[in-house]
């Protein structure tokens, strides 16, 4: 099953660069990643994401994250995807820019 990522450029830059991350500032707070299934993904950038440009949204195959992925209840007792360690650039499946459109993001076709 894919699980979904959004980085803010920075992020997305500085995971490229070091070739793994602990994820964003809030990431770092909680003591995991969050991630989003592509049902929770829309609500997750409308909440977290709402105006800001320039994002990535990246794709994992949640098999290959393996023990270290806990689904845990979160928004409304749904279960969310948290990585309990780094996460490796070369987890990702595919990266794609996820741009700002008039009515908020502009989600890749299947999303």
């Amino acid at each position: 099953m894919l699980i979904y990522k959004i980085f803010r450029a920075p992020e997305w830059q500085q995971l490229q660069d070091q070739g793994e991350t602990l994820g964003a500032p809030v990431d770092l707070a909680d003591g995991y990643i969050h991630f989003s299934t592509a049902e929770q993904l829309r609500a997750t950038a409308e909440k977290h994401f709402a105006g800001v440009p320039d994002l990535v949204l990246c794709a994992l195959d949640s098999d290959r994250l393996a023990d270290a992925l806990k689904w845990e209840p979160s928004r409304g007792g749904a279960l969310f995807p948290h990585l309990y360690r780094k996460l490796a650039l070369a987890e990702i499946a595919w990266a794609r820019p996820l741009p700002l459109g008039e009515t908020g993001h502009d989600f890749p076709e299947g999303l």
